[in-house]
């Protein structure tokens, strides 16, 4: 089937890709980042393990491998000197089936970490969280990261959205050494959630688009950390990740669509919006009548119900993964 319109159209393909058929795939909640390599591969996270998963675009299974972590939350492809590495954000947590898909006792104070892997996961670099006033007794527990790339006319500044903790974002410089920190108190307002941080380089100069989750806006910023505008207030709602395609900006809304933007941030389109599903009790699953998260009935093609990874190939095409039990990931074919 067909969704979107004009120079948006897309072929949905629902399940593109599968999980591994494990207990640990089935039963754990799906949390995901999602990126596409140069050679046109998807790699993406586990359901359940903190393992990176690799498909073809046409979504076969190719391989994965584990690392040290409790939850990979996203995973960032970047290009140096012509290798391709990753930075894996892990947010310190993971919900778990045995506690009625609670966090564990230990997770309010359990800080997450940022670390950068070769693409077979041998792990080169390791950030620093760091040390402010914010943080005593509390956790960092960082959402995304994001490169301002030397390969693209960047100084490899790294940027870490801190979305889950105290709502920062945090700036190291291509060494990894800390340089500072933002929290909107200097833009539109103070971050709240800021799930998601992506260089745009759409324009002459890049610019640091940080998705205001919970405040259900995007902020810009110029490389330095200088605010610059606020946009989205009157058509996003839950914006957490962002990806582009030549002057397009496409933001993946938790509350069950994807947004496509111009390059001045107007809106052009939604896609696969299905708001009902977001007032379903248990949301982005469902409860029984015991009151028990159980995985939800109501995933439907052509309707997304929570997108939380995704990731735009070099043809336009969009792979989405969902942030429910067992996970679903979709493919939205360019059309046109």
């Amino acid at each position: 089937m067909q969704i979107g319109t004009g120079n948006n159209t897309y072929e949905w393909v629902d399940y593109w890709a599968q999980y591994p058929d494990t207990e640990s795939a089935r039963a754990k909640w799906v949390h995901p980042g999602m990126i596409v390599t140069g050679d046109g591969d998807i790699m993406t996270t586990h359901p359940g393990e903190p393992a990176v998963l690799t498909y073809d675009r046409s979504g076969q299974f190719k391989g994965s491998w584990r690392v040290e972590a409790a939850e990979i939350h996203d995973i960032t492809l970047v290009e140096e000197d012509g290798i391709e590495y990753l930075w894996l954000t892990d947010n310190g947590s993971k919900r778990q089936p045995e506690l009625g898909y609670d966090y564990p006792p230990e997770s309010p104070t359990a800080s997450g970490q940022v670390f950068k892997t070769t693409m077979d996961g041998q792990v080169i670099m390791r950030l620093t969280l760091p040390d402010l006033p914010d943080y005593k007794g509390r956790r960092c527990a960082p959402t995304e990261t994001a490169v301002n790339e030397v390969c693209h006319g960047g100084n490899g500044d790294i940027w870490v959205a801190d979305g889950y903790g105290e709502h920062y974002v945090h700036r190291y410089d291509k060494d990894g050494h800390y340089l500072g920190s933002i929290n909107g108190t200097d833009g539109a307002g103070k971050f709240n959630q800021p799930h998601g941080i992506f260089v745009d380089t759409r324009k002459s100069s890049p610019e640091i688009y940080v998705a205001d989750r919970a405040n259900g806006r995007i902020q810009v910023f110029d490389t330095e950390g200088r605010f610059k505008r606020m946009f989205g207030e009157d058509f996003l709602s839950l914006p957490s990740t962002m990806d582009a395609h030549g002057d397009q900006l496409i933001i993946g809304q938790l509350c069950a669509r994807l947004t496509v933007v111009d390059i001045d941030d107007n809106l052009v389109c939604h896609l696969g919006a299905n708001d009902e599903v977001t007032r379903v009790v248990g949301w982005p699953n469902n409860k029984n009548d015991e009151g028990n998260v159980v995985p939800t009935s109501l995933l439907e093609p052509g309707k997304f119900n929570s997108p939380h990874g995704m990731a735009v190939d070099s043809e336009g095409n969009i792979y989405v993964a969902e942030w429910l039990i067992g996970g679903r990931m979709i493919k939205l074919v360019k059309v046109t």
